[in-house]
């Protein structure tokens, strides 16, 4: 980046925002349609976006590895069954995250303003023609690379955001001095996944490595959408642990869960056992 805060190669960093948007159109016909539905055909879709078909087959190829998309030979692209999601709450209302290990810093990709567009527009509950802050950044840990972050602000509450404020120190840290901004609460998704060829070339593993995606949405205090996030983390150096802190032997009289908890067997536990978590990143020594 120059010292004026502007992106070294524009050329370069506006094909990040290209891949967004045409990663965001797509999506926005998965999640309007149900499982078996087909969408539109490669043709017609680099009509619509204005995209060539290379740009087009490598965003489709990545949500087909995300198991968003089935790809069938010689009848199309179809929306893939739903994924089993399962959701971990802590009844206490404590759901600590400590710093992960290792010393973080940001490299800029692209910086800059906006329209929502339809999908993230509905997320941060704003019109599609409302302004955000496009922010895309590479996470390094002790100067290796770790994850690509896609973060989407709303503009209104962060006027005069700098690039250097993306760049050093904890963004939250930022908001919450600089503009006023108290984050509260966030509902985040973790799910696996592998990294495209572009991806691949950031975060200097190969193609098709795997990873972990993350999906983060943000609200401050009063409950208002603040920030959606999407990141990805290499699957070699990056791993989540989770504490979880049962309920007391007593609650088992009450029977067993009809739920499930991720990594626990269903039955298990009992259904009233209180369940406190914590979750912490954990960066892995390089080979």
């Amino acid at each position: 980046m120059n010292a004026d805060g502007t992106i070294e190669n524009p050329a370069a960093s506006g094909a990040v925002l290209k891949r967004e948007r045409v990663r965001d159109h797509i999506l926005e016909l998965i999640e309007s349609q149900l499982p078996g539905d087909a969408i539109p055909s490669e043709r017609t879709l680099c009509a619509r976006l204005g995209v060539s078909r290379p740009t087009l087959r490598a965003a489709v190829g990545e949500l087909v590895a995300a198991g968003l998309l089935v790809r069938e030979h010689g009848r199309g692209m179809f929306v893939a069954p739903q994924k089993i999601t399962q959701e971990l709450v802590a009844q206490e209302q404590a759901l600590a995250v400590p710093q992960a290990s290792g010393a973080w810093t940001s490299r800029l990709l692209e910086f800059t303003t906006v329209p929502a567009g339809a999908r993230v527009g509905r997320k941060l509950r704003l019109s599609p023609a409302a302004k955000i802050v496009y922010v895309a950044r590479l996470r390094l840990v002790d100067g290796a690379p770790m994850a690509i972050e896609h973060l989407h602000i709303r503009a209104d509450l962060v006027p005069g955001l700098t690039a250097q404020e993306l760049e050093s120190g904890d963004l939250y840290a930022h908001l919450r001095a600089h503009h006023d901004v108290h984050v509260r609460e966030a509902v985040q998704a973790i799910e696996p996944t592998v990294v495209s060829r572009a991806e691949a070339e950031l975060l200097d593993v190969p193609e098709l490595s795997p990873a972990l995606l993350f999906e983060r949405l943000t609200s401050d205090t009063a409950g208002q959408p603040v920030e959606y996030v999407h990141s990805l983390y290499r699957g070699d150096r990056y791993r989540i642990v989770s504490r979880l802190t049962l309920g007391p032997a007593e609650a088992a009289a009450a029977g067993p869960s009809a739920g499930h908890h991720p990594g626990i067997p269903p039955g298990d536990f009992a259904h009233r056992d209180t369940l406190a978590s914590s979750t912490r990143g954990d960066v892995q020594q390089a080979p």
